[in-house]
């Protein structure tokens, strides 16, 4: 009896301390991805079996769930990536990563300074550490920047997509910042709108990404019902026309 309470509590125990100073270091550096997976840990609660539950009941979700395929040596393969042809989603994250000097171990790295839980099943941690894997794909899918806005939106996205708690709390304070400092910016409308991408299209979890590299982005964001993040993309040509009017005119 006392196994099945403390795997309870491992399971459903949350530390608003630690997610408010971590999250509070992320707002200082966005650049600081170990803290996100902090926040996560210290919200974690039971989403990871909520997600399992969901993929068992699904067959594709159920096939993949007794693979668990790996997807980190695809993401990895930069050759590989960067001899699929133009246009395809493979290229489009091996060009993403590239320019932004990332790597799907660089996640895993980042990953490693959060707590480690206890009482956590396999098939937990392999959804754990899939979403872990495929947070830059998820950026290559919606087409959201790493820019602390498209950031912000692509969280919203996922939220929407597995419920976390976690994430739920980094877009609830990163929104109220993002918007108090940029109070001209339809910065909520943006967020929201992630939320919606996230909610119309298919679950990312229920891909199998390894497989479909190849493939036309452009398609399969159509087959899956990823629309264009509009209102983000408005912001961003927004912030970009002001900066250039502010820059002073060469002599």
């Amino acid at each position: 009896m006392l196994k099945v309470v403390k795997q309870w509590y491992n399971r459903n125990r949350i530390q608003p301390v630690k997610a408010a100073l971590a999250v509070s270091r992320l707002i200082k550096d966005p650049d600081d991805t170990g803290q996100v997976f902090k926040v996560l840990e210290a919200l974690r609660g039971d989403s990871l079996s909520r997600a399992a539950a969901r993929m068992h009941a699904d067959a594709q979700g159920l096939k993949l769930l007794r693979d668990q395929p790996n997807i980190v040596s695809a993401l990895n393969d930069r050759e590989t990536l960067a001899s699929l042809p133009e246009g395809s989603i493979g290229r489009a994250y091996y060009n993403f990563v590239h320019l932004e000097g990332l790597s799907a171990d660089g996640l895993i790295a980042s990953s490693d300074e959060a707590p480690s839980v206890d009482g956590m099943g396999q098939t937990e941690r392999w959804l754990g550490d899939r979403l872990r894997d495929i947070h830059d794909l998820q950026h290559v899918m919606t087409g959201y920047g790493r820019d602390p806005l498209g950031e912000l939106c692509l969280l919203s996205f996922m939220t929407t997509q597995t419920p976390s708690r976690g994430i739920d709390f980094i877009v609830f304070v990163g929104r109220k910042k993002a918007q108090k400092d940029n109070p001209s910016l339809d910065i909520n409308g943006a967020i929201d709108e992630g939320r919606d991408i996230g909610a119309q299209s298919q679950w990312m979890l229920l891909s199998r990404w390894e497989d479909r590299l190849h493939e036309p982005l452009a398609a399969v964001r159509e087959e899956l019902g990823f629309r264009a993040p509009v209102k983000y993309r408005e912001i961003l040509r927004t912030v970009q026309a002001t900066r250039a009017a502010e820059e002073p005119i060469a002599a």
